[in-house]
């Protein structure tokens, strides 16, 4: 039973539909068509210096400072913004090659790099079937459509709304209204479901969050909860 009535549900992207692929397939993605390889100590060395410095789709850089603050902070706002600050971060990973923090920036793109969550289809479709309305909403500076595109799930799919094209991130009241006005419902009549305390930015259009944190690529993640919440 919902505490109030759901028109329309709003997912985030990464850490809430899908994951991003292991870093470690990363990685080697990246560096295969450079011709470089990397015994397992190596690969599981850098690894940790990339996820500490900030992977691209992973959790947040460590220790930032100077420009790199703001850099991040407004990331994901234009194309040229978030690789960028991508790259400048990882360089602070100490890579053995130039070429690299570019090579795995790019690697983020391929649809393939994703991979859904095992019960985002099933809850998407049961929300389709029964009249809830969806959106993707993301703090992204690319198109996302053919990652979903890809993997079957865009016939349930409403509406992308994404930061680049509508000048805003997550927290910012914007991006939400955005997405309610995309889809043609009132925020209170909404549910938004991430992975941060971003994503509970919703509540400032009145709109209630489900924060679910980030699972393994491939997991059960916990989205039966969405249907327990509209009803369903």
């Amino acid at each position: 039973m919902s505490l109030r009535p759901i028109d329309a549900v709003l997912f985030d992207f990464s850490g809430t539909l899908l994951a991003v692929e292991p870093p470690l397939d990363w990685l080697r993605r990246a560096a295969a068509p450079l011709g470089l390889t990397f015994d397992d100590a190596e690969s599981a060395a850098m690894v940790e210096r990339l996820l500490w410095a900030g992977r691209p789709g992973g959790p947040a850089p460590s220790d930032l400072t100077g420009p790199h603050v703001d850099a991040y902070a407004t990331r994901d706002l234009s194309v040229e913004q978030h690789r960028d600050a991508y790259i400048a971060l990882m360089t602070r990973a100490d890579l053995p090659d130039p070429r690299l923090a570019s090579a795995l920036y790019d690697a983020m793109f391929p649809p393939e790099a994703w991979v859904p969550y095992a019960d985002a289809a099933p809850v998407l479709a049961a929300l389709r079937a029964h009249g809830v309305r969806v959106a993707v909403v993301s703090n992204i500076a690319h198109d996302l459509r053919p990652t979903f595109d890809h993997h079957g799930l865009t016939q349930w799919i409403d509406a992308f709304v994404f930061s680049y094209e509508v000048d805003a991130m997550k927290p910012s009241p914007k991006i939400f209204s955005a997405a309610c006005e995309e889809l043609g419902v009132e925020p209170a009549r909404a549910l938004m479901v991430g992975d941060t305390t971003a994503d509970a930015g919703a509540v400032e259009v009145n709109m209630p969050a489900l924060v679910l944190p980030a699972s393994p690529p491939g997991a059960v993640h916990g989205l039966d909860a969405v249907l327990a919440l509209a009803g369903i």
